[in-house]
């Protein structure tokens, strides 16, 4: 009973630990700079961890599962190149642009549901280590961006689809409403459902998972196809957010990103514990962390340092906690 005692302590300490962190972080960044309270402000910082934030939430799935995905920033570029092309091959085939908008929403959540489920196919179906994959497809969906477009830009051609990138229905980005509103279900999915369970148990332990009689390629399998529908979604709002896609820049070092805020949310690296309300808050902790560098001054060049000893210590602590 002590035990347990002891277990149910942790796990609530865990659970709290990202929301103290990001307490910690607001109030010093408030401190350090009279403007960060300002709403103007924090409604930018909600923006702009919206794009990343949307992929964390795929992530979390996929490292609950005991799984890792690399390829999730040059998945983001090649599924927003082929919804831009989308979009202008609609619109000018004389279509409505509402309709040109929805065939690109509709290419890029295919796009990504399909390069999930092909990273998900390999890993599950070909045996291969979900690392080596990820970083293969990595490579492979960001040579496609470039060839596509000649290591160009890919610029909307529909001035409709640029205004649904900067609205903001009732004061609020759409990119941090679809955030909030994914995250919702996506966290009943992970803690309510059957499909949560399994996941969970997967990650704890494939293999009394399998004794279980729970199928576990096809629970890793819908993890991976979700990560990428996650990635779909992000794509085409960054798309509509500034009316083009960069082949080369769109979603470089996104996946470090997503994978710092999953960790920071308390999602353990080596699979079956993690929470999504948590990787919102590592999303808004990361979020927070670049706008206080940027605000007293410190060069943009050193938030990859930052990310990198976040991860790194949030890691470690979790390590000490086992």
């Amino acid at each position: 009973m002590n035990a347990l005692f002891q277990r149910l302590r942790r796990l609530e300490k865990e659970r709290y630990a990202a929301f103290a962190a990001l307490a910690i972080l607001t109030v010093a960044s408030a401190i350090l700079s009279p403007f960060f309270l300002q709403p103007q402000n924090l409604l930018n910082i909600l923006r702009q961890v919206s794009y990343t934030g949307i992929i964390a939430l795929g992530m979390t799935f996929v490292i609950v599962s005991g799984g890792i995905d690399l390829s999730v920033g040059s998945m983001a570029a090649f599924v927003g190149s082929l919804a831009v092309l989308a979009l202008n091959a609609t619109a000018g085939a004389g279509m409505g642009q509402g309709t040109a908008v929805a065939a690109a929403v509709a290419c890029a959540v295919l796009v990504g549901l399909a390069c999930g489920l092909a990273n998900g196919v390999l890993v599950t179906k070909g045996r291969i280590a979900p690392f080596i994959v990820t970083l293969g497809t990595m490579a492979l969906f960001r040579s496609l961006s470039l060839y596509i477009g000649n290591a160009g830009e890919f610029r909307s051609e529909s001035a409709l689809f640029g205004d649904l990138g900067s609205s903001a229905p009732l004061g609020v980005p759409l990119p941090a409403l679809i955030l909030i509103g994914l995250a919702a279900a996506l966290s009943f999915v992970l803690s309510r459902t059957r499909y949560g369970r399994y996941v969970r148990a997967v990650g704890s332990n494939a293999r009394v998972a399998r004794y279980s009689a729970i199928d576990v390629d096809l629970t890793r399998l819908v993890a991976y196809t979700l990560n990428g529908l996650m990635v779909g979604v992000s794509a085409v709002l960054i798309a509509m957010r500034f009316n083009s896609v960069g082949s080369s820049t769109l979603g470089v070092n996104y996946e470090l990103d997503a994978i710092a805020a999953v960790i920071i949310g308390g999602t353990a690296m080596a699979g079956g514990r993690g929470t999504v309300w948590g990787t919102i808050v590592g999303a808004i902790t990361l979020g927070v962390i670049n706008n206080m560098l940027n605000m007293v001054g410190i060069s943009p060049y050193l938030q990859g340092t930052v990310k990198g000893l976040v991860i790194i210590g949030a890691v470690f602590i979790q390590r000490q906690r086992q």
